[in-house]
């Protein structure tokens, strides 16, 4: 089982112990299997589970994540088509939203559907638990609590397509690991958003991760 963190980097300090050993990896070092093998249409059946107790997640959290998978189907440029599923256990790719733990953001864990490989993502909605400076900022707007949980969201969900960490701040798949500022990587994003409404349109990926993404899911 592959399991892929994006973990909380305490400004400017120390990264979380679990995720530090994977810092020093090259993104080169960390493959990740693709989703498949998919039906001829490239479809992805994908379920999103209700929050678990304790996981401070909201009912509209649902639309960030079926907007991430959507830019991500964007991205590829209809390569892949992502489509709900009524049943969990027919689905490729299931979304869960846990309690905070460790500092991190999120989780994938590769998994196997059958014939088919497949993930389990896990988005921590609770940005209290991220520290006090991120937790003031999304306690005053809360458009800036949903860019992280969008965020998290469209970077675990490419874990799952197979994306690997970069080391590169622009990316979204940009491992905290290697330091940076933080909440200036998640700002950049919500600088771009009048509303809530505009992050189903502003997908939040780097010429880099489309160009990745493409290469993974070449034209049939």
């Amino acid at each position: 089982m592959t399991v892929y963190l994006m973990g909380m980097k305490r400004l400017r300090a120390a990264v979380v112990v679990a995720a530090a050993a994977m810092a020093a990896l090259p993104a080169s070092a960390q493959p990740l299997p693709t989703l498949g093998p998919l039906d001829a249409g490239g479809r992805v059946p994908y379920y999103i589970e209700e929050g678990e107790p304790g996981s401070s997640f909201a009912p509209a959290d649902r639309d960030l994540a079926t907007w991430a998978f959507k830019a991500w189907e964007r991205a590829i440029g209809g390569r892949l088509t992502f489509e709900p599923s009524a049943k969990k256990e027919q689905a490729l790719v299931v979304v869960h939203w846990v309690p905070a733990g460790g500092g991190e953001y999120g989780e994938m864990r590769s998994v196997q559907v059958g014939d088919k490989h497949g993930a389990a993502v896990y988005i921590r909605p609770d940005t209290n638990s991220l520290g006090p400076e991120i937790a003031d900022v999304t306690g005053r707007d809360p458009l800036f609590r949903d860019t992280i949980v969008y965020l998290t969201c469209v970077h675990e969900i490419g874990h799952a397509l197979g994306l690997p960490h970069t080391a590169e701040f622009a990316d979204i798949m940009y491992f905290f690991g290697y330091g940076g500022d933080i909440p200036a990587f998640f700002n950049r994003y919500r600088t771009r958003l009048r509303n809530r409404g505009d992050i189903a349109t502003t997908p939040g990926l780097s010429p880099a991760d489309i160009a990745r993404v493409r290469t993974l899911y070449p034209a049939r």
